[in-house]
């Protein structure tokens, strides 16, 4: 386990970060900011990120021996309700992105808490079905994290605190329909914001705290085959370490380890930044 600003603690055999890059990103353009959605290319060179405020970006990574040195976007484009109208405002709070292995696009949503199928040609958005709980969560709690598994499975987690056992459910969709197939040890004030499985099936996990001092994230690795799940912990900040992370991706590198990559949400505020933050994983 690594703790930035921290203390390292003595460990058995078990998986460690590495920082390798932390980049300021800057454009200037309307539609730039607010980012809380990100999926990167299998080999790292491509990204496609998502704003809360309805607009979908590509955007080339420009690397040095896998050092992420400067980004540069490609394109960028609106979303439509399934009439192909704009989406309002109450609607476009958009706050996960998933993208399946065949190039299906999927996206969460707070506010109007749902998920939705996202066609990137017309930037048409489909409603899926809603499981009842998805009406009964709070206004800025709702689905922030969004996850496919390598099986094609389709995950969810919202950002509510954990409930009187010390959990969160974790939804999948499955056969046209919303299901709990787990649920999520939360302990510690953080709260889910951003997720991502890896080619083994383990969910990454990155979550946030909102302190007086600045933003704190923890990062952890869940195991789903085991009841109770097992979470090992790869990474815990102490305030204003990183700005406002809200979404991570998982790839590997051309050494074939584990990479990290994340990105911060300014929410349009002018003394926040966009940051790219990159690990990599040790085992």
């Amino acid at each position: 386990m690594v703790v930035l600003w921290g203390t390292t603690l003595p460990a058995r055999a078990e998986p460690s970060l590495r920082l390798v890059s932390t980049v300021t990103w800057e454009w200037d353009a309307a539609w730039f900011g607010g980012f809380s959605g990100l999926e990167l290319s299998q080999d790292g060179s491509f990204m496609t990120i998502l704003s809360d405020r309805g607009t979908l970006a590509e955007v080339a990574l420009i690397r040095d021996t896998d050092v992420l040195q400067a980004l540069s976007p490609l394109s960028h484009s609106e979303m439509f309700d399934a009439q192909g109208s704009p989406l309002k405002s109450r609607f476009r709070d958009i706050e996960g992105l998933a993208i399946a292995l065949d190039g299906s696009v999927y996206i969460s949503f707070e506010l109007e808490h749902r998920v939705a199928r996202l066609n990137t040609e017309t930037g048409v958005t489909i409603d899926l079905p809603r499981h009842p709980d998805f009406a009964r969560q709070a206004k800025n709690t709702g689905l922030e994290a969004l996850a496919i598994h390598p099986d094609g499975r389709l995950f969810t987690i919202s950002e509510a605190a954990a409930d009187a056992t010390g959990t969160t459910p974790l939804y999948v969709f499955d056969k046209d329909r919303w299901q709990i197939t787990h649920r999520v040890p939360l302990p510690g004030p953080f709260r889910p914001v951003g997720a991502d499985f890896d080619d083994q099936g383990r969910l990454y996990l990155l979550e946030r705290a909102v302190t007086p001092l600045g933003f704190r994230n923890r990062i952890r690795r869940l195991d789903l085959n085991t009841a109770p799940i097992r979470a090992e912990v790869l990474l815990t900040t102490f305030p204003a370490r990183f700005d406002n992370l809200e979404a991570l991706s998982v790839w590997q590198d051309k050494s074939g380890a584990t990479r990290l990559t994340l990105i911060s949400d300014d929410n349009f505020f002018p003394l926040q930044t966009t940051q790219i933050v990159e690990f990599a994983v040790s085992e």
